[in-house]
């Protein structure tokens, strides 16, 4: 939804042109990072208690994508479309009682493994909510943009199979791809070729959107409109958190969407300046659906959806998540469906959990920094 926006991973146009032949080709990547190990689903923590059926739902969501691709082409983790058809093509016979059933029978749980270690950040994300106009008044000053025109998004895989899941953006100009303008440069009004969707009344919530990638804007006449990630501008996303923390203005372990929020409400004359470290830009679209749209193109599930690196895992599979949940009483252990990714998720086992939207929502995504494990689960019939 992008993930929304920490939707896809968009690396620098020159950087990658002029060093793709020093990448790390994309299979040996995954082979080095991703480690599977077949497990039981009795190893699974709270296994039996979770609610099957709610999971079974959101995976039907990604199979009715799923069915439409070619059955010999290449999955991901050594699975074809075929692999996945066969076990997709079974859910609508499944009644609500036997949703655990089906996932015992059709498939293998393989706990994950990043360079040999099965622990790894989990995060949080939701749907944002903000106040906006259709027109710029002396309240409604900060633009959500719509796609320019001349904006490139190339997806370098299509040209060889050794950049898969990079992707690049810029503008051709003089037949060559030349970067974007950045964060800085947009915002200043160095990009003419863009137009407002609306216009919001708070720089900060639409920063925070172009973080969460996907938020409702409530009208003046109560009127609602979704929006969502329509491209970015090609430049690497940059956790202010991050700098906040080298530059001493907050403690490394209290650093939470909150205390950011906070940081940037107290210091108003700063908060531009630190906003504009994060070089990368995220153009919106409105969006006429039931919920905000991930990257794998489908709706996305509230603490069902998990935003993963799209470099390592195909859209659309199953994978339990064991995690603290972010009120520290409880913790989470629940089969999830990788159906969005972001420019902060990186590594095998990573994940952005989506909270859905709300008050409620937002503050358990703004404090989870969970230390937790995943788990695919994959057709028995594929051997790793």
């Amino acid at each position: 939804m992008m993930s929304l926006s920490k939707n896809f991973i968009l690396l620098s146009g020159l950087a990658i042109l002029g060093s793709a032949c020093s990448l790390m080709p994309a299979e040996k990547m995954t082979e080095k990072r991703l480690g599977l190990k077949p497990t039981s689903f009795s190893e699974l923590p709270e296994w039996s208690q979770d609610n099957h059926h709610e999971a079974l739902a959101t995976f039907a969501v990604s199979c009715a994508r799923i069915l439409k691709g070619n059955p010999d082409k290449d999955f991901g983790l050594g699975t074809s479309y075929g692999d996945w058809q066969s076990v997709c093509a079974t859910i609508p016979t499944i009644p609500p009682q036997q949703a655990k059933t089906y996932f015992e029978e059709y498939f293998t749980p393989y706990i994950v493994t990043d360079n040999g270690k099965d622990i790894g950040l989990l995060t949080g994300y939701y749907e944002a909510s903000l106040r906006g106009n259709l027109t710029k008044t002396n309240l409604y000053q900060t633009p959500l943009l719509a796609r320019p025109d001349d904006l490139v998004m190339v997806n370098l895989g299509d040209f060889s199979p050794d950049l898969k899941g990079k992707k690049i953006s810029g503008r051709v100009k003089d037949g060559t791809l030349k970067p974007y303008e950045s964060r800085a440069d947009i915002e200043t009004g160095k990009l003419l070729q863009s137009k407002p969707i609306c216009w919001v009344d708070s720089a900060v919530d639409a920063f925070f959107l172009h973080i969460q990638g996907s938020g409702i804007v409530t009208l003046p006449d109560g009127k609602t409109m979704r929006v969502g990630y329509d491209g970015q501008n090609g430049h690497p996303y940059t956790a202010i958190g991050k700098v906040l923390i080298e530059q001493g203005e907050l403690q490394k372990g209290n650093v939470t969407m909150q205390s950011i929020r906070g940081w940037l409400s107290d210091n108003p004359a700063k908060a531009t300046k630190m906003m504009q470290e994060n070089k990368s830009y995220i153009f919106f679209k409105r969006l006429d659906t039931t919920g905000p749209v991930g990257g794998e193109g489908v709706i996305l599930t509230p603490e069902r959806s998990l935003a993963v690196d799209h470099i390592i895992w195909p859209y659309g599979v199953p994978m339990f998540l064991n995690a603290t949940h972010p009120d520290k009483a409880q913790t989470i252990n629940r089969l999830m469906v990788a159906q969005d990714t972001g420019g902060a998720i990186k590594g095998a086992v990573r994940g952005d959990y989506f909270w859905g939207y709300g008050d409620t929502a937002a503050h358990h995504a703004g404090l989870m920094q969970s230390q937790g494990k995943l788990w695919v689960l994959l057709p028995n019939k594929v051997t790793k």
